[in-house]
């Protein structure tokens, strides 16, 4: 098998000041959009509803996008998006039939979540350079997840709280892939430190067969190691953000792959824009963040090297 170059950054969404940005899909994402084409296989977390319907859900903030979110993620070199989170049911099922019949339409892919509990949890496979790769969406963020999960009848999100559907998932992906990877939505906002429920899941789904595992969420940074030889990145903070957050740190998650192993990681540290737009920075920008992910490192209780 050929080594592969795997690129990942996280939330992105179309709302307030990055809805403009939509004027022009081809150019949404500015000049980190080489960046990500860059690699092999580049997905991020659509942290939005793509939809122009529905009913607001009983909770605080509501993101929504108009379908040409699609082009401006292709346009970017953005291959795939997680729709695993705490926002693709905004607008409620409605919402979210919109947002997986959009995608469908625009031939862009999604996972994460589905019109069932099947759909939700299964993977997006995809075959790059030889390699077989499967990737799945699970979200870990507790508000509203009891009505936002699916069912056998119902469309929902893939909920990292079922565990014995998460293994099967995991499990089943790996029976059928060369490189399995899960993309979560999990962590503490504002928060630069895994919590115990993120450490315990990680090590869930590197025992059921995951070789990365990775996520967003937090609206901060967090940072990476391995438990055995699953390669695990705990926060890859905001991307394409609409306005204030816990931080502008942003950044490009760089893995090289060999068969089933993470031999390279590199962070390439960006910030968030006066547009939204992620731009990476260097000398004092970059030192900076740079700083702030070698003291993150050591809360993270994940081993320097694989085993």
């Amino acid at each position: 098998m050929s080594d592969l170059t795997l690129a990942f950054a996280g939330d992105v969404h179309f709302t307030g000041r990055t809805l403009a940005l939509l004027d022009k899909p081809a150019t949404a994402f500015g000049g980190i959009s080489s960046t990500l084409a860059d690699a092999d296989l580049t997905i991020v977390n659509l942290e939005t509803a793509v939809t122009g319907r529905g009913t607001p859900e009983p909770k605080r903030f509501h993101f929504r996008a108009p379908d040409t979110a699609y082009a401006a993620l292709r346009s970017a070199g953005i291959d795939a998006a997680s729709v695993a989170n705490n926002h693709t049911l905004d607008y409620g099922q409605v919402g979210l039939l919109d947002t997986l019949s959009s995608a469908a339409d625009a031939e862009y892919p999604i996972f994460g979540a589905g019109r069932n509990a099947d759909e939700a949890y299964a993977p997006w496979i995809t075959t790059v350079r030889g390699v077989r790769v499967a990737v799945l969406g699970m979200s870990q963020v507790a508000e509203l997840s009891g009505s936002w999960k699916p069912t056998d009848t119902r469309p929902g999100v893939a909920m990292a709280f079922d565990g014995a559907k998460a293994s099967a998932a995991v499990k089943a992906a790996r029976a059928r892939a060369d490189l399995v990877i899960v993309f979560m939505h999990w962590g503490v906002e504002g928060s630069s430190c895994p919590s115990g429920q993120m450490k315990t899941f990680a090590r869930r789904m590197a025992r059921d067969g995951a070789d990365i595992v990775l996520g967003t969420h937090a609206h901060t940074l967090l940072t990476d190691g391995w438990i055995g030889s699953t390669y695990v990145h705990y926060g890859l903070g905001n991307f394409l953000w609409y306005g204030n957050s816990h931080s502008t740190d942003s950044g490009v998650l760089k893995l090289t792959v060999r068969g089933s192993s993470v031999v390279r990681n590199e962070f390439l540290p960006a910030t968030v824009s006066s547009s939204g737009q992620p731009v990476l920075v260097s000398g004092t920008a970059k030192k900076k963040i740079e700083d702030k992910l070698r003291v993150a490192s050591r809360c993270t209780g994940l081993a320097a090297a694989p085993s």
